[in-house]
């Protein structure tokens, strides 16, 4: 969190700001005297016996309301020097209420009263001293940022996220990018309320303009704990967009995604899984290898064995009352990275209608408009996927992706 304490240089020089008495306030020697004395053991830095001193000259001013100011001036600047938070901050707030402060000097000291309750952990009190300070004339912009945390440390979760959220606007319309420290505020004032939509919108927003592993594996587990659940048959999805990521980093993982493709039928994906895995040094070097090697002579085998036998399959697939095996098709000849011929078949099999699971269609059909190159039409196939078992959230994520690169 954020400090604004005055140290005890800035005290004292706030303290030298004071407006000039007049000659009919001017001190009395009796206050005087005790006052000069605490200024020597201050800077000393014999903090008792400059206090005892001060309280000597408090004896003395009796009702005279300047020698009164001067005291508590001398009061406050010894306490914040000693590191007396709490007789620091009563000091302060009695000058605050003499009515005797310049404007520089009331904000000055409003800054410091902002800093001690933020330390002592008094937030209402912080919150409403950072309002005085705007209402005092205060402009350090800041501050705006400090009430929000102080907001948020109150537990007024609600309350910090909608100052952070006004805030975030204003910089979008201004053409700006919210920092990263302001969205990751904003994310955890959702999640501590319990706004799951909110915290989403927050986590995509990190994603797309701070794009860490972090952001994007939090998105990808609230697609993967969806209210009702992923459908088992989109694990290779999420798979798919976690190694468009650089996310898969054991051979497990791998090889997981490598078994996924090959039960699709998708050999020619699984091979550039298994490829890929070769090439980053992840697969064959550990005490697996000799699975991951038998692995990749199947994938290997399957690559080359099924090929041929596309073009036999896709009269049988014609003559099928539904598009299910023209789709299936169209994704296996995508897979061996035959964009055209695959799209077509994809697309054939959506107009024959009656499959079994449109929305996954529509997804892997943006997906291979993607691979083709065609970024445009990707992300319009994309927007259109929905449906209530987690494609159009993973849909999303593509977009999300696409947009961002």
């Amino acid at each position: 969190m954020m400090r604004f304490l005055l140290c005890g240089a800035a005290m004292i020089a706030a303290l030298s700001i004071s407006a000039t008495p007049s000659r009919a306030e001017e001190l009395s020697a009796a206050v005087g005297k005790p006052l000069e004395k605490a200024k020597g053991l201050l800077k000393a830095h014999k903090f008792p016996a400059a206090m005892q001193q001060v309280n000597v000259a408090a004896a003395a001013a009796g009702g005279n309301a300047y020698a009164a100011f001067v005291v508590l001036e001398m009061r406050a600047s010894i306490a914040t020097q000693e590191g007396d938070k709490a007789l620091a901050s009563k000091a302060i707030g009695e000058l605050l209420a003499s009515g005797r402060l310049s404007h520089e000097q009331e904000l000055a000291y409003i800054q410091s009263e902002i800093g001690y309750s933020a330390e002592l952990k008094n937030y209402p009190a912080t919150i409403g001293w950072l309002n005085r300070y705007f209402k005092a004339g205060g402009t350090d912009p800041k501050m705006h940022d400090y009430l929000i945390n102080v907001t948020y440390q109150s537990q007024d979760y609600a309350g910090a996220a909608k100052m952070e959220s006004a805030q975030i606007a204003a910089e979008l319309r201004a053409r700006r990018v919210p920092t990263e420290a302001q969205l990751d505020l904003l994310a955890a004032c959702y999640r501590a309320d319990g706004d799951a939509a909110g915290f989403q919108s927050a986590m995509t927003n990190l994603a797309y303009y701070y794009p860490k592993p972090d952001y994007w594996e939090n998105l990808i587990h609230i697609v993967q704990t969806r209210p009702g659940g992923l459908s088992d048959r989109l694990t290779l999805d999420i798979e798919r967009f976690e190694l468009a990521l650089g996310l898969l980093k054991t051979p497990e993982q791998y090889m997981e995604l490598t078994e996924l493709a090959l039960q699709g039928p998708l050999p020619g994906e699984a091979k550039r899984v298994v490829d890929k895995g070769y090439a980053d040094g992840v697969l064959g070097t550990g005490p697996q290898a000799a699975r991951e090697k038998r692995l990749a002579d199947l994938v290997a085998k399957l690559y080359a064995t099924e090929l041929p036998t596309l073009p036999k399959r896709e009269a049988a697939a014609q003559g099928e009352r539904d598009g299910n095996p023209l789709v299936a098709l169209g994704e296996e000849y995508v897979s061996y990275d035959q964009f055209p011929k695959g799209i077509a078949l994809i697309e054939a099999g959506i107009a024959k209608d009656q499959l079994r699971h449109l929305e996954d269609t529509k997804l892997h059909l943006g997906l291979a408009y993607l691979r083709s190159g065609d970024k445009a039409k990707a992300i319009s196939v994309l927007r259109s996927v929905g449906g209530n078992e987690g494609a159009g959230e993973i849909a999303k994520l593509w977009v999300l992706l696409i947009n961002r690169a």
